[in-house]
């Protein structure tokens, strides 16, 4: 499922090409994803144009503006989903579901599990969307560190590691990046949350901004569908330190990498460094 890195790097990548551009038209091919598409889609969108892209958790937020108003486009790419830019008639294949259409250019939607999103919200502000309003913390933001995280989760008994990818709490850490950021933190992820003291809440903040901000620069990670804006793959899943490595050697210590379950996903640790 693509997650916070993913969505930005989808986000980056569109900037520039679709800053300022105004729209054509847009294209649904389908009548519902994860919810009903919004009815006359193409007479709402045409003629607006696109003033930026912001990222709110694992959301994208087109903001539009028109002669007589705007709103904002809301997408998600669901379990499957991911965005391209193609050239202006090119044809649609099989779970290519959604077109928002420029002079030059096509965004294009695919999303072989149709488990996506794709909303229309009238007006100026975005914030109290109810899909928005329920999010936690951006943990790429300034309001992000040990301290927040302690505080957060210090009466906890959950694991640690099921409760990072609470979008609740903290928002955009799938099972990738949870896993990875424990191991660079040295905490294991069958540690309750609040035992996890404050300096290691630190550390683990650390950790996370940290394994974030490389997955972004590797272009996320793709392990199935998704894909950057231009068709390229994402690298940061041959990086990674323990996830996906089970039995092979912990490149620190030479441990085989463990895998168990949590709350139905798979967890990898190395039992020895992480404790």
């Amino acid at each position: 499922m693509p997650e916070l890195p993913e969505v930005e790097v989808s986000r980056q990548g569109l900037l520039p090409y679709l800053t300022g551009q105004r729209i054509a038209g847009a294209v649904a091919r389908v009548d519902k994803l994860r919810h009903p598409v919004p009815a006359a889609l193409n007479e709402r969108l045409t003629g607006l144009s696109v003033n930026t892209i912001h990222r709110r958790g694992k959301y994208l937020l087109f903001d539009c503006s028109g002669q007589h108003g705007g709103g904002w486009l809301l997408l998600h790419l669901g379990m499957s989903g991911s965005l391209r830019l193609v050239p202006p008639g090119t044809p649609a294949q099989k779970h290519d579901h959604f077109d928002l259409q420029f002079a030059q250019t096509v965004l294009r939607l695919r999303d072989p599990r149709r488990f996506g999103l794709l909303l229309w919200h009238a007006g100026e502000t975005i914030d109290a969307h109810p899909l928005l309003a329920c999010l936690g913390v951006e943990p790429l933001s300034e309001a992000f560190d040990g301290e927040w995280l302690h505080t957060a989760i210090r009466h906890r008994r959950t694991p640690i590691k099921p409760l990072l990818m609470n979008a609740r709490l903290l928002v955009g850490i799938g099972n990738i990046y949870a896993s990875e950021s424990l191991f660079l933190a040295g905490i294991s992820p069958l540690r309750a949350a609040g035992n996890v003291d404050r300096p290691e809440c630190d550390t683990l903040a650390d950790a996370i901004r940290h394994t974030l901000q490389q997955s972004i620069a590797a272009g996320g990670s793709s392990v199935r569908d998704y894909v950057h804006s231009d068709g390229a793959a994402g690298c940061f899943q041959l990086a990674c330190a323990v996830y996906d490595r089970k039995g092979l050697p912990c490149h620190t210590c030479s441990t085989p990498i463990s895998a168990i379950r949590q709350s139905g996903r798979s967890t990898f640790y190395c039992s020895r460094c992480q404790v």
